[in-house]
């Protein structure tokens, strides 16, 4: 039987997974707090807080799940950059596109099997459907 998984929360949608001998880093976001404009609206994302953990800190990680990448508010500057240092990264198939590299692109119902040598064991990755807020606007498939 596999170790418990632990869960280390570094702040906003980034957590680091530990699971079956496999390190697993969430929508991963360390720019320092401040005004980050969103390109293309008049839309001003202010972050109040920094990461509780440095990035170096949560390094090596064997793949980054992220569930969308066009929102710096889940895939921040400094975040991107790390993205060629993992293992692998999951993400939707028009994420995928956008941000290439080492960029797996999955649909609802997808599943990817991720190991390492000499880890614990293997963990399997499903894709589900999300949808993103905020609840007073007119959801729409996320693409």
């Amino acid at each position: 039987m596999a170790d418990a998984p632990t869960l280390l929360l570094v702040g906003g949608p980034t957590a680091l997974i530990t699971y079956g001998g496999l390190r697993l880093l969430t929508d991963p976001t360390f720019d320092p707090p401040g005004e980050y404009p969103r390109p293309g609206t008049d839309i001003v994302l202010s972050k109040l807080e920094g990461p509780a953990v440095d990035l170096e800190d949560v390094m090596p990680v064997d793949a980054v799940l992220i569930s969308h990448d066009h929102h710096s508010d889940n895939l921040d500057h400094s975040g991107r950059e790390m993205l060629g240092r993992a293992g692998q990264v999951l993400t939707t198939g028009a994420g995928a596109e956008r941000l290439g590299g080492n960029a797996v692109g999955m649909e609802p119902g997808d599943e990817v099997i991720l190991e390492r040598p000499g880890a614990a064991g293997s963990v399997r990755v499903v894709a589900v459907r999300a949808d993103h807020g905020p609840p007073d606007r007119t959801r729409k498939p996320l693409r």
